[in-house]
């Protein structure tokens, strides 16, 4: 990987990168409340399956079918709007997609290529955030490998740091946990890159339940 495409993916996966991350717990916050997740050890094994067997694995897999049509418009539509449609729950739903509006659009302004133009002339619809960032990084002729593992890493990270407010957990549980996600997000990227479309599904019901029940929780910190 050159320099450039390394300062790309560090620049569009940071927590700095305004896609407002920092506001979605993807149904921890009930996870929390509920007492299912309450320590370290437990936001670990909660996010594996999340990897493995849930929402993190399906992202992985469009992220993959979505980087490999951005030159293709017939393909890459029918890609967005699988990804559009296959949220779990409402906030589910609006999270992936704010994120996939508001990457697309600082992405767009500051680092344009021809792939998020053929993206948006292909689908007018809602843009899932994993299909965004995927025809972004093709565009820009960045690695899929590279481009899927520092997705997942970011997708994982910001998951921990809800769970740092929450539970909540000191910096070093933190940095410990996003440390033994290495190995699944590892598992998780190497599978995506040979799962078909027709893969995709999830056996991480309670975690789909959790996004599903925060939406009537009575006190929230998170839109998710």
């Amino acid at each position: 990987m050159t320099d450039a495409a390394l300062y790309r993916l560090m620049t569009w996966l940071s927590p700095a990168y305004p896609v407002g991350a920092f506001s979605y717990s993807h149904g921890l916050e009930y996870a929390v409340e509920e007492g299912r997740v309450r320590d370290a050890e437990s936001l670990r094994l909660w996010l594996t399956d999340l990897l493995q067997l849930g929402s993190g694995r399906n992202d992985a897999i469009l992220f993959r079918h979505a980087f490999e049509a951005a030159e293709d418009p017939k393909t890459l539509r029918e890609v967005a709007e699988l990804a559009a449609a296959f949220a779990a729950s409402s906030e589910r739903h609006l999270e992936t997609t704010a994120q996939g509006r508001a990457f697309l659009e600082a992405t767009c302004d500051a680092w344009p290529c021809q792939a998020l133009d053929r993206l948006r002339a292909a689908w007018s619809g809602p843009l899932a955030y994993p299909v965004v960032v995927a025809v972004a990084a093709s565009g820009h002729g960045l690695g899929l490998r590279p481009s899927l593992q520092a997705y997942l890493q970011g997708f994982a990270a910001n998951i921990v740091s809800a769970g740092l407010r929450l539970i909540p957990l000191g910096q070093s549980d933190g940095q410990r946990v996003v440390a033994a996600l290495e190995p699944p997000v590892a598992a998780t990227l190497k599978a995506a890159l040979t799962a078909p479309l027709e893969d995709l599904g999830g056996a991480a019901l309670l975690a789909d339940l959790a996004a599903m029940q925060h939406e009537t929780q009575y006190t929230r910190l998170f839109r998710s």
